[in-house]
């Protein structure tokens, strides 16, 4: 573990494939300890700054939970709180809070945020989500795979639906470290930017997994281990509801699209809030405008028992958890 201390987690090339695999099997150990009742409070005495500039329900809530079952101590600061930006530099915040606090929790919007708190904060700081990344999710995602399927080496993980957002971003990322064969499957319209698809390939050397991005939904979901899809419309892009619905109907998880990955042990993830029924705003707003009983995944696939969507957001506590003890923990 000693290779984690005081490190900053802000995009998943932050860590190699065995700091990875170090991490999730960690996650493991801790969950194991925590279904048995067994203490592990490695962050007793600790406090942690949670910028939060958009909103959060699991990774929030995972942040918190972990912190204070390791122990620690969390300070909830939202865009209104303080004058990150505005009247305060990134620099000169990160250097205040640093000089407060044992770690620093951002979420937000733009990359270049985390990177200068982490650049200047002296003390660990941890992406919670920016529009480029969401590393903490990789870390539940992989355990999750992990546990159903015994390994998530070699396996095929698809990702359907817009492929543009930050978490097919680090899927073909974290895939390509690990040796996990990532498939997006997306029009030509919502596909990885070329750099971020360059960038993969050129990691996958090291590790021997293979990269597919393809509008053909067929070629693409064929021999799927797991099916993995987002909200088509992120934080901030509710008025583009019409726009992706052309775009991307044709792309949405049901049975038939499951059907054709031709394997019978398949897994369906997603990383959560999902418009899967009318329970909701958008729900009701998706069925009357288009007479969809859900948008991007139906409910009986959401629903499913190969669902593991909930069990995938417990796990993003357990492997925040491993993160915030292995690099702000007295673990050594």
């Amino acid at each position: 573990m000693i290779q984690f201390h005081n490190r900053n987690f802000l995009k998943e090339r932050d860590f190699s494939k065995e700091q990875l695999e170090l991490l999730i099997d960690f996650a493991e150990h801790l969950k194991l300890k925590e279904k048995h009742g067994i203490p592990h409070r490695f962050m007793s005495g600790k406090h942690l700054a949670m910028i939060f500039e958009k909103q959060s329900t699991r990774t929030r809530s995972a942040f918190t939970v972990a912190a204070g079952k390791l122990g620690a101590q969390v300070e909830y600061l939202n865009k209104d709180d303080i004058q990150l930006g505005a009247k305060e530099s990134v620099e000169d915040t990160a250097k205040v809070l640093g000089s407060m606090f044992d770690g620093i929790v951002y979420r937000g919007f733009d990359q270049a945020t985390v990177e200068s708190l982490g650049e200047h904060a002296g003390v660990p700081v941890w992406n919670a989500l920016t529009n480029e990344w969401h590393p903490t999710q990789m870390l539940a995602d992989f355990l999750t795979i992990k546990e159903h399927l015994g390994d998530f080496h070699g396996k095929t993980v698809t990702f359907v639906g817009d492929g543009r957002n930050n978490i097919s971003h680090s899927l073909l990322i974290t895939g390509a470290i690990l040796g996990v064969n990532i498939n997006i499957v997306a029009p030509k319209a919502l596909q990885p930017s070329i750099s971020i698809q360059k960038l993969a390939c050129e990691i996958k050397e090291d590790s021997g997994s293979s990269i597919l991005v393809t509008e053909n939904i067929e070629e693409g979901v064929y021999g799927s281990d797991i099916i993995y899809t987002d909200v088509w419309c992120s934080m901030g892009e509710e008025d583009a509801l019409e726009e992706r619905y052309t775009l991307l109907h044709p792309y949405q998880v049901n049975q038939s699209l499951i059907d054709m990955t031709g394997k019978a042990h398949t897994i369906f993830l997603h990383c959560l809030p999902a418009i899967h029924d009318t329970k909701t705003d958008m729900g009701r707003t998706v069925f009357d405008k288009f007479g969809m009983d859900g948008y991007e995944v139906t409910d009986e696939v959401f629903r499913s028992p190969y669902s593991k969507v909930f069990q995938q957001a417990e796990n993003r506590m357990h492997t925040i958890k491993a993160l915030l003890a292995a690099t702000c923990g007295d673990v050594y």
